[in-house]
């Protein structure tokens, strides 16, 4: 099997082209020139080259040493024996990408750190819980603009355009429709490997400061997205230092605005982990960050979000004024007015929004009213966000009495589910299925019981 990660290694290093096939002697010189090879008196030619990228593991230390040291020297940093493909990197820093980047490099480096690791299912960083001080190291560190953009750049192993940022979007966009129908279990892989092809190699190419600022947004977005599907997945610890480093990254590029909605986005995380006061406290920081720009949609999204987890603490009177803010600058947006990334964010997806607030508030029946509203609205192309609307929905019902129609909604909905690989949607289920307790023996929920015994999102050990 083919070692592709080398082969990525050598291409951003600049030994090999894009195809992989020019330079292969190039890389034998620098190999057999380095430090490990002149001690062990080894040489290396491109033949030696070919084998490796065809999948050959050297056997001898002293080889992959060598390996390392010439590619680390081409890359001006230190190059681990488990970045080459030979080995999985079972000795993964379980630290890898907590800390804020201090700089744009040093986000390059920690990215593809963190890719690695996950491609390897390195379990110290897979398995990792969330660290609160990780979350407030990063809010601050944004906030305070601890980070020098990036400039001109006039050297690196290839030369970028507004078509290779364009084209990074592009993909970014096609794994954003498989998170949203099929939900971030489904690709997350196949964006990891992509990811780790790609941003590498792209980020440290030569370019205008222009054209690197927008590369490095654009890479902030592809990162953030596999912050999601991580946490859509249930890898929490994983999906935190993604959302951080897609913060960094973002930031380099000088992209406020997608700095901010990364933060909103960690503050989603922390509320679906029980960290409230932490939630609330990063979506007012990205709002802070923006209040000089002042998006009218973002900022009823930084609101909306700080109501979701005042909702969950029970403070009814600091989340009615967050609702009551969010719903205010919703109603001032401007078509053409946000960036594109935020579209998504319409009339049902508020609807969706105050709806659980108003769940989480023991309020139902308004709860119903804003559920219904956001079925009614929803455009449809986003499968997981109306499964989650839905079960919102059929919660309120059954808090309000209404076991039939509750049932009936929620078995509507874990149909739908059968298509989800989603961590989120079980945790829906599992809300869903608390309150059904205390009804037990109704038999509008033991017939629903009965009947979602075959489906996956309803079987306990699913």
């Amino acid at each position: 099997m083919a070692n592709e990660r080398l082969s990525s290694l050598l291409i951003e290093a600049g030994f090999l082209d894009r195809a992989g096939t020019i330079g292969r002697k190039r890389f034998a010189r620098a190999v057999s020139e380095s430090p490990a090879a002149r001690t062990a008196g080894r040489s290396y030619s491109h033949t030696y080259v070919s084998r490796w990228i065809a999948g050959t593991v050297p056997r001898d230390d002293a080889t992959r040493t060598a390996i390392a040291q010439a590619v680390g020297a081409a890359l001006g940093r230190t190059v681990a024996l488990d970045e080459l493909g030979f080995r999985r990197p079972t000795t993964a820093d379980p630290q890898a990408g907590l800390a804020y980047p201090g700089s744009a490099e040093d986000g390059v480096v920690a990215t593809a750190q963190l890719l690695d690791a996950d491609l390897a299912s390195a379990p110290v960083v897979l398995g990792a819980p969330t660290n609160v001080a990780a979350w407030n190291e990063a809010s601050v560190s944004w906030l305070v603009g601890s980070q020098p953009p990036v400039g001109d750049r006039a050297e690196g192993p290839s030369r970028i355009g507004l078509s290779d940022v364009q084209r990074l979007r592009t993909m970014r966009e096609t794994f954003d429709r498989l998170d949203s129908t099929f939900g971030g279990a489904h690709a997350r892989n196949s964006l990891v490997q992509y990811l780790r092809t790609e941003l590498p190699l792209l980020l440290r190419a030569a370019g205008t400061a222009d054209v690197r600022r927008a590369l490095f947004a654009a890479a902030g977005e592809s990162t953030q997205l596999a912050a999601w599907m991580a946490y859509d997945a249930g890898l929490h610890g994983l999906a935190q230092r993604y959302f951080i480093q897609a913060l960094g990254l973002a930031d380099a590029g000088e992209d406020c605005l997608l700095a901010a909605s990364i933060l909103d986005a960690m503050s989603h995380q922390a509320s679906f982990l029980g960290r409230y006061r932490e939630a609330a406290n990063m979506a007012r920081a990205a709002r802070l960050g923006t209040d000089s720009i002042g998006i009218p949609i973002l900022t009823s999204h930084f609101h909306i979000m700080e109501a979701r987890a005042l909702a969950r603490i029970g403070d009814a009177d600091a989340c009615d004024r967050a609702m009551g803010s969010a719903v205010h600058h919703f109603e001032q947006r401007r078509a053409g007015d946000e960036p594109a990334w935020i579209s998504y964010f319409d009339q049902a997806e508020m609807a969706a929004e105050l709806a659980h607030c108003h769940r989480d508030l023991g309020r139902a029946d308004i709860a119903v009213e804003h559920a219904q509203r956001a079925l009614t609205s929803a455009s449809g192309d986003y499968v997981r966000s109306d499964f989650f609307v839905a079960m919102v929905l059929a919660d309120s019902l059954i808090d309000r009495g209404d076991l039939d129609e509750g049932c009936r909604v929620a078995a509507d909905a874990l149909e739908v589910g059968e298509e989800l690989r989603s961590a989120r949607c079980s945790s829906y289920v599992d809300e869903f299925r608390e309150r059904l307790v205390r009804h037990r023996r109704s038999t509008a929920v033991r017939t629903f019981a009965d009947s979602a015994r075959h489906l996956r999102l309803w079987r306990p050990s699913e």
